[in-house]
């Protein structure tokens, strides 16, 4: 569920602001809205400095190799961040150079070692040569009476010379110039910065033994910045500063406490419709957190006002999960993947906690459809694992005496169902939350319900061609159709008739609404379908190590399997992100009227000690 909040004010005199702040970062509750403006920190350049310089010495971690990491002073870590940036421009300098002198280099190279210099000498005692390079084909065609010097021979280029005339670029000929410096002088030089670049390296890898404490120094620096920018967020009148943000009700009295122990002026309030920078703050229900990591990596939030969708959203995607995987030997291997995590760990955190639910419900998937690594062989040497298959939606109906069509149109109608069900509980959702607001535009969340579920049997009549009454189908649509249209743009404090006209003025936009919400059923086809076309995939891998599995071509086979299922594998975690997660954020969602506009929670906390 989403936290509620209170809008807090804070009113201090302006002499003691740094000290509130003190004391309201050390108790990390409020969120500060104002702070989210932009704002130019003192250190915003160190802080850049140290990211950089952390960044460059976690590439050259050795994981073979544990380094000793050493404490610095706060002078000391700020000496060495700048002693590091001084190395790493100093190394950028040299790479530039070098790269200079070794494209001059290879210019020079075919022509030998000497001194572009000697050419302008030359031309002023009225010898100027044309250098060119040119292939052996083209050499050839040139005129006879045509005079050129080769030099030397560069693959099938050579290198020539003219006095005093210069080729006609139709002939082939490549001009060279040169740049200033000799061969070995150029050498020299690339050879001195290989040099200073080895002991940069070595230097920056001594470095290494700071690693932790210019973290600790980033997140110092990062803490303080955020101290000013919440600073530079509050708003003076007169002898006095005042500071707005938002407060979980939940910790209402501790900052209560605290206000009155330090001698703030306070007022918290609830929040109006006006607030629009409300932070949103998810408190799971107990066992559902671990699809956290999920929404983390999506970085979408709800809006204050909005519905947490995380219980659902963790049970439809563990299902969407299972299906598009499709195979139980794929979801033994997230669970040896998790069961590594969690021993290398020592704990089950909620990403393993994650990946075991997502694994177990892929094994129960693959079992009841009988798929083992795409392989029929394996269903038939191991009776048992027939006993788990449910022969109608099996991947090898074939085995139990049931037609492929059958099978795959009893897979295609589940897939529809469970559209259905989870569009048909975003409605149930709308017209429970809208009841509680005694909002009279449930009644076309409703219609929607009622519409969704005919629309479900016409889905299975274009598809599979299941028989069903059409005509009392579009008679249903078209009642459901007319109540949204009434209906869709009541709300409280909007008069019946108003509601009415808004709602007939949206008519196009409801026809395609009802369009869509067709669409939406339709798309849950695409579990059917991914899934499918990873067993195909697991399939051909398998027919292509088939006969390579035995004698001098073992070890080819096993490459083959070994990379082909782990192609497939990381397709299907694509294929999760697109589909899985699609169905959850686009279909279900937008049939809730989410935007996933939130703002997430951020407390302004200490977050390290300095």
């Amino acid at each position: 569920m989403i936290a509620e909040m209170k809008k807090t004010y804070i009113v201090v005199q302006r002499s003691k602001t740094k000290a509130m702040l003190k004391n309201l970062r050390k108790a990390g509750v409020l969120h500060v809205s104002t702070a989210a403006k932009a704002f130019e920190g003192s250190q915003k350049q160190e802080i850049e400095d140290v990211k950089k310089v952390i960044s460059v010495l976690q590439e050259l971690i050795d994981k073979k190799q544990s380094v000793k990491q050493k404490t610095l002073s706060r002078s000391e870590v700020a000496e060495t961040t700048a002693y590091l940036i001084s190395l790493l421009k100093k190394q950028n300098e040299l790479i530039q150079e070098r790269d200079h002198d070794s494209l001059s280099a290879a210019s020079l190279l075919p022509w030998g070692d000497f001194d572009p210099e000697e050419l302008a000498w030359l031309r002023r005692e009225g010898f100027e040569l044309f250098f060119y390079t040119i292939d052996k084909k083209d050499l050839a065609n040139l005129d006879e009476e045509q005079v050129y010097y080769e030099v030397s021979y560069q693959g099938p280029v050579k290198a020539i010379v003219t006095i005093g005339e210069q080729l006609d670029p139709s002939t082939g000929a490549v001009a060279v110039t040169f740049a200033k410096g000799r061969l070995s002088d150029l050498q020299r030089s690339i050879d001195r910065a290989n040099k200073d670049l080895e002991e940069i390296d070595a230097r920056l890898k001594a470095s290494l033994a700071y690693l932790d404490a210019l973290k600790h120094y980033q997140s110092v620096l990062e803490m303080r910045t955020r101290f000013e920018e919440v600073e530079a967020s509050l708003v003076d009148e007169e002898e006095l500063s005042y500071l707005v943000g938002y407060l979980p009700a939940k910790e209402e009295e501790q900052f209560t406490r605290l206000a009155k122990k330090n001698g703030w002026a306070y007022l918290l309030e609830e929040i109006s419709e006006d607030d629009e920078d409300v932070p949103t703050l998810i408190e799971y229900r107990k066992g559902f957190g671990i699809i956290k990591p999920v929404f983390d990596i999506l970085g979408t939030v709800p809006g204050y006002r909005e519905y947490d969708i995380s219980t659902w959203f963790l049970l439809f995607f563990t299902l969407f999960f299972a299906m598009i995987i499709g195979d139980a030997g794929y979801g033994l291997i997230f669970l040896i993947v998790g069961i590594s995590i969690h021993i290398s760990s020592k704990k089950a955190n909620t990403l393993v906690m994650l990946i075991y639910v997502l694994s177990l419900a892929t094994i129960l998937w693959g079992s009841l459809t009988g798929t083992w690594f795409g392989s029929i062989e394996i269903l038939q040497s191991i009776p048992f694992l027939q006993k788990l298959v449910i022969p109608q939606i099996s991947n090898y109906p074939e085995l139990f005496g049931i037609e492929a069509i059958t099978a795959q149109n009893t897979v295609m109608k589940f897939t529809f169902i469970i559209g259905t069900v989870q569009l048909s509980l975003a409605c149930i959702i709308n017209v429970v939350l809208k009841a509680r607001n005694k909002d009279l535009s449930l009644v076309a969340d409703f219609s929607w319900l009622i519409s969704l579920l005919a629309l479900y049997y016409i889905v299975l009549l274009l598809v599979i061609g299941a028989d069903v009454n059409i005509k009392a189908l579009f008679v249903i649509i078209g009642i459901a159709f007319v109540m949204i249209l009434l209906f869709g743009a009541q709300g409280p404090g909007v008069s019946f008739v108003q509601g009415v006209k808004s709602g007939l003025a949206g008519f196009f936009t409801t026809f395609l609404d009802t369009i869509s919400a067709f669409s939406n059923i339709m798309s849950y086809i695409r579990l059917f379908a991914v899934g499918m076309a990873s067993i195909a995939i697991a399939q051909s891998f398998n027919a292509m190590a088939g006969g390579m599995l035995k004698g001098f071509a073992l070890p080819a086979g096993i490459i083959i399997l070994v990379v082909g299922h782990g192609l497939n594998l990381v397709m299907g975690l694509l294929s999760v992100m697109v589909h899985g997660v699609r169905l959850n954020l686009l279909e279900f969602s937008g049939q809730l009227g989410m935007e996933w506009t939130g703002i997430q929670y951020q407390p302004f906390a200490e977050t390290v000690e300095e």
